[in-house]
């Protein structure tokens, strides 16, 4: 199970990587939005009577609130994999709860999520984290 604790590691690592760069795709998006806007109206590809301005306006702001969403649980994902690297039981805890996030990104992430899941919760994962104190000297283990 060491090796499927490592490889989650570093599943989550690469994966939140990714999202990363796509959460700051999104925020260049966000700040470019109005050119695209324009410029789709030169070429007469959008009419400003197909779609009210005020939900174009709305749309950079959505695109930073899921960016921004997408940032923070992607840093704290590859800080819990770093945690689980080191075998702390706060990495392995918060590699557990961005699993449950990653479970809404088909495929990928529902894969990783799935797989993250079945390795941080399994019994021989749980005694990496969490050693059997050694018996007393003199007294046979149970």
């Amino acid at each position: 199970m060491e090796q499927h604790l490592k490889l989650v590691a570093i599943l989550n690592i690469v994966y939140r990587g990714l999202m990363i760069f796509g959460s700051i795709f999104l925020f260049l998006i966000a700040a470019i939005f109005g050119r695209i806007m324009d410029f789709l109206e030169r070429r007469g590809e959008l009419r400003a009577e197909d779609v009210p301005r005020e939900i174009l306006d709305l749309v950079p702001i959505i695109l930073v609130i899921i960016g921004t969403i997408i940032f923070i649980i992607s840093v704290a994902a590859i800080i819990g994999a770093i945690g689980l690297m080191r075998k702390q039981e706060w990495g392995r805890i918060l590699v557990i709860v961005v699993s449950f996030f990653n479970l809404v990104h088909i495929p990928l992430g529902t894969v990783l999520g799935v797989y993250s899941l079945w390795v941080l919760l399994n019994d021989e994962v749980v005694r990496i984290f969490h050693p059997l104190p050694a018996p007393p000297p003199g007294q046979a283990p149970h």
